[in-house]
């Protein structure tokens, strides 16, 4: 989690929003003391449920990939 002060982030708008843009949540800060957060929107057009992104993955496609797509989707899931 990336940190910034109220003075830098005026100077450094636009790059605190494409870095929170990006995925990063940046915490703002005013004497070295945390006052507010910056992080990615969420959609309002996307509905996620309380169980997404927690259960097994499992293939789209049963014949050609050989389990290759599979292994790179859990491979990225366990980064988290």
């Amino acid at each position: 989690m990336k940190q910034i002060s109220v003075q830098d982030l005026k100077a450094r708008l636009s790059a605190a929003v494409a870095d929170a843009q990006s995925g990063s949540t940046i915490v703002v800060t005013r004497h070295n003391k945390a006052v507010a957060q910056l992080g990615p929107a969420r959609s309002h057009q996307l509905h996620q449920g309380q169980r997404a992104g927690s259960g097994p993955l499992k293939p789209a496609l049963k014949r050609g990939t050989k389990g290759r797509y599979l292994a790179v989707l859990l491979d990225d899931r366990s980064d988290r």
